[in-house]
């Protein structure tokens, strides 16, 4: 009795743990877009800061990171148990939050010009090498300013990641969210570390010597690091926009049923084309959700400038 009973536990666990992987791999997958546009902004906070302070800077935001996550983790769950209507309240918000920020992205690259980007980078180096400026001050602005941005990400992939495990029990609601938010803040900022030390490692290839093929090639592949960093930094942050929009597009067509029946009638339709029905299903479905992400982040930033402006005449 008792053998059979250490094995019913062991089969109860490992049933508990495959659900809990399935869960997480749904919930990463929802949680994709946020992440991506994550990666960008906390590689971009700690550019600016001396090479050998990078990986302590990157690492002081990780531990921020998890305090962000110790609070929040709690919170979601909290509402999960004794309000779960405000779940699909927070997911919308949390959707038209990612439109938003993703529109204004794209709104303030299309209405700055590159001479003005161009000065304000300029500036920004000028400052840094200015010896009267405080770079121990100027370093902890720069973690509080990734780890203020990190709580808001955050936020929005545990709502995500709720509104995923919502049906789910309680016991499964927290190995779910745990497994979410360690795993995705080590992966996060491991790549972020590894990110801000391209160029180093680059510069270290590139200086390899030796007359082989093979030392040729270290340091043909070093130039390459170091030329194509900045380039992959930048696909980071457009590929992480894109993805805001898909995702924050698609929270908002599953809330609205309007727009949620209209999507799946349009996919269903493309889907009955002959032998590219399949690629048209699923190019319909993602061109609808960033449709709606884009028109809604339009809206919402349209909506808070004539806020912001109307605030600053009444303050006038």
């Amino acid at each position: 009795m008792a053998g059979s009973s250490f094995f019913m536990l062991i089969d109860d666990i490992a049933t508990i743990l495959d659900d809990v992987a399935v869960l997480s791999k749904v919930a990463a997958k929802k949680t994709a877009g946020v992440l991506g546009d994550d990666l960008a902004l906390n590689a971009e906070q700690v550019t600016g800061v001396r090479a050998e302070r990078e990986l302590p800077v990157v690492w002081a935001v990780f531990k921020g990171s998890m305090k962000n996550k110790a609070i929040l983790v709690p919170a979601a769950l909290a509402i999960s148990a004794f309000l779960p209507w405000l779940i699909l309240p927070l997911l919308m918000i949390g959707g038209g939050f990612l439109c938003y920020e993703g529109f204004e992205k794209v709104a303030h690259k299309l209405l700055h010009s590159k001479e003005e980007d161009e000065a304000h980078h300029r500036e920004h180096l000028a400052n840094i090498a200015n010896p009267q400026i405080d770079m121990v001050a100027m370093e902890k602005d720069k973690i509080r300013g990734a780890i203020r941005t990190d709580f808001i990400l955050s936020a929005e992939i545990l709502v995500i990641t709720l509104g995923t495990v919502a049906a789910a029990s309680f016991g499964m609601q927290v190995a779910v969210m745990v497994t979410i938010a360690v795993a995705m803040t080590i992966g996060v900022y491991g790549l972020v570390a590894g990110i801000v030390k391209l160029d180093d490692v680059g510069l270290h290839l590139a200086a390899k010597p030796g007359e082989s093929a093979l030392a040729g090639a270290r340091r043909a592949l070093g130039r390459g690091i170091v030329i194509g960093a900045p380039y992959f930094l930048k696909f980071l942050s457009i590929a992480g926009t894109a993805a805001m929009f898909l995702v924050g597009g698609g929270i908002l067509i599953h809330g609205i049923p309007f727009l949620h029946h209209l999507v799946e009638a349009s996919g269903t339709s493309a889907g009955e084309v002959p032998n590219v029905g399949w690629l048209l299903k699923g190019l319909t479905g993602i061109g609808l959700n960033a449709l709606v992400g884009i028109v809604a982040g339009g809206i919402l930033v349209g909506l808070m400038t004539v806020w912001t402006k109307l605030r600053g005449a009444k303050a006038a």
